[in-house]
């Protein structure tokens, strides 16, 4: 464990993160890095106060959970980086099952455990990276048809989550990196506000060489969208709005030529989000 240190980013979840980072300290995690992005709850005080041999880094603005995460990682020298989220409880046993998937081979540059939510339900933090029919399909058709085909290849709900396995992308709610991974690709890229900077971070690895992989010997539960909720039509704008930035990044070529395309049916399919928030409340999760 002395080679591992944990960063997590905190914006208005003071309980849950507490929380977080007992349950981190318990799993044997003791170097933890915190970057408040200036909460107005008073966190950064409860971390001081409480947690006093973590390294607290306050912001005065919040600048996003992926450029916090850099600034985190910035204050630690650990081969080893556990980036994971306020809103997480970390299972007892579920470090030394990712550092062990993370040794199991030297090209393995990240991994991620199970998801699960409070009710220990089954959470969708492993995906596809989507051809362009799956992700027009899911898109559109999750609003009134959860189960459509295309949703379910691309958040890979038919696959069997019980079997360790390489993956496509992982959601940034908790994962183990290699540093010598993260420093290969830069880290996360700063564009993204919030939204798709793990999907984004995964592209690269995969780009450059590194496995992803999926090791459900590591269980955390993840309490869903707690910071995301206090501002959720800015949020939901700010995850099309990255969408468009990835796809942005990662067509080259003729496939430019779908940009425009892709830019538009965004703009539909926020209005849409927009309209499901207004009315059904928060939104089904994992979208």
């Amino acid at each position: 464990m002395n080679e591992i240190a944990a960063v997590l980013v905190s914006y208005n979840v003071r309980d849950l993160l507490l929380r977080c980072i007992a349950s981190l300290k318990v799993d044997g995690v003791t170097d933890i890095v915190v970057v408040d992005n200036a909460s107005k709850d008073d966190s950064a005080d409860a971390v001081a106060a409480h947690e006093p041999d973590a390294t607290l880094v306050r912001l005065t603005t919040n600048i996003g959970f992926g450029p916090g995460v850099n600034r985190a990682v910035a204050r630690t020298t650990t081969p080893y980086i556990l980036v994971t989220t306020p809103d997480v409880v970390v299972e007892p046993g579920s470090t030394k099952a990712l550092v062990a998937a993370l040794e199991s081979a030297p090209d393995v540059g990240l991994v991620a455990p199970r998801v699960e939510t409070p009710d220990r339900s089954l959470y969708p933090s492993v995906r596809r990276f989507p051809n362009v029919v799956d992700a027009a399909g899911h898109a559109f058709l999750h609003f009134l048809w959860p189960s459509n085909p295309f949703s379910r290849r691309y958040k890979m709900d038919d696959w069997d989550h019980r079997v360790a396995a390489d993956v496509d992308w992982v959601a940034g709610t908790h994962f183990l990196v290699r540093r010598e991974a993260w420093d290969a690709v830069g880290g996360f890229d700063e564009q993204f506000f919030m939204f798709v900077e793990d999907v984004d971070l995964c592209w690269r690895l995969h780009q450059a060489g590194w496995r992803v992989r999926y090791e459900p010997d590591a269980v955390v539960v993840h309490e869903v969208s707690s910071s995301t909720d206090q501002t959720p039509y800015r949020m939901i704008a700010e995850h099309h709005r990255s969408l468009y930035r990835f796809n942005r990044k990662r067509f080259r070529g003729p496939r430019t030529a779908l940009l425009p395309a892709i830019a538009a049916g965004l703009a539909v399919r926020l209005v849409l989000a927009w309209v499901q928030r207004a009315f059904r409340g928060r939104p089904h999760a994992a979208q």
